[in-house]
């Protein structure tokens, strides 16, 4: 456990009339300081169900199970009283959701937003509080900065909105921040503008950010390291260009084969991943990917597969170090029983 945000074994269900819902079953992560993860997966796979598990916002219907551990900062989340819990969101932890238009209060002029957790944080005086307020506009790229002050946000276009809701989401100086697919809503030129920005502001400010996305192409070049989740559980993670390069998971190279290529001809029909994501219910006895893989055999429909770790320098991967140490090299996660690209590399291959 060395990372800002450390997870093990989190599982988080939810009690509904129809059954019990297996929305977050086993996730484990340790995200280092002042690096960029990409969490990435379909929808309906548990990405915004474990930021809001992260953050505390979980409904009152659901649960987190016994065994589940969530540290930040050596601190277990778990066991923090409500109101200690609430003192680090926007100081230490911040989130930006998905539509600002409703993370937005609407009665409210923008600069009050702003100038809000900076108030009731860190007990900023309202005069430097709305000279931060008007900086932060200008350092998100909003022209006119001193005029959106005063305005509310239906005056604002959905840009400028997600641009307020980044400067909101850092007045405290987060040292964790999670984007919930904060490009949803924009068309694509304003998306790579919010992208660069959240990656600029990232590394300016040597935070550790969790960028949730459903594509790939948006991970790549913006993140140090991917983790791909499906029907609730990460099945695999490695170095962004490591994961790229060498994909385990047939998942992530569905997902992978399912983004455009500049190099097709137009018209041409794209790729979609065959069948449906499971009922999360009563999930699979086995890999639950395999109703959808090419490769299923029984074994995948029968047993639940381990999560792998490889270890690899360079190009060199040198089989499975579970439950190991990585001797300083870097690990390359996969819950996969027949893995593409499955005989590792070695110094002697």
């Amino acid at each position: 456990m060395s990372g800002v945000l450390y997870v093990a074994s989190l599982r988080a269900h939810f009690h509904t009339p129809k059954g019990v819902v297996h929305a977050i079953d086993g996730v484990s992560l340790d995200i280092a300081p002042g690096r960029a993860l990409g969490l990435v997966g379909e929808s309906g796979c548990g990405k915004s169900v474990f930021a809001r598990t992260v953050m505390g916002l979980l409904p009152s219907y659901a649960r987190i199970l016994p065994g589940s551990e969530l540290r930040f900062q050596g601190q277990d989340l778990l066991a923090l009283p409500a109101r200690q819990r609430r003192a680090l969101c926007g100081p230490e932890m911040a989130m930006i959701f998905q539509d600002p238009m409703t993370s937005l209060n609407p009665v409210m002029r923008i600069g009050d937003q702003i100038m809000e957790g900076m108030r009731f944080h860190l007990g900023t005086p309202k005069s430097e509080a709305r000279a931060r307020a008007l900086e932060l506009l200008t350092e998100v790229g909003i022209p006119q900065a001193e005029q959106r002050l005063r305005q509310y946000p239906h005056q604002l276009s959905g840009g400028m909105r997600q641009r307020v809701a980044i400067s909101i989401a850092l007045a405290c100086e987060p040292t964790l921040l999670i984007a919930d697919e904060p490009t949803t809503a924009l068309d694509v030129t304003v998306q790579a503008g919010i992208l660069d920005l959240l990656q600029r502001e990232q590394r300016a400010r040597h935070m550790s950010l969790i960028l949730i996305t459903h594509d790939l192409g948006v991970v790549a070049g913006r993140c140090d390291e991917v983790a791909v989740m499906y029907a609730g559980n990460i099945v695999e993670h490695a170095d962004t260009a490591a994961l790229f390069a060498r994909t385990r998971m047939p998942y992530t190279q569905a997902l992978l084969d399912s983004i455009p290529k500049l190099e097709q001809p137009p018209h041409q029909r794209l790729n979609s991943i065959g069948g449906r994501p499971p009922q999360l219910i009563n999930p699979p006895d086995g890999c639950r990917f395999a109703p959808r893989c090419q490769y299923a055999d029984a074994q995948c429909r029968e047993a639940l597969p381990p999560f792998i770790k490889d270890i690899y320098a360079g190009d060199v991967y040198d089989g499975d170090v579970s439950g190991g140490d990585a001797c300083g090299g870097q690990v390359h996660g996969y819950a996969c029983w027949r893995p593409l690209n499955s005989a590792p590399a070695s110094a002697n291959s």
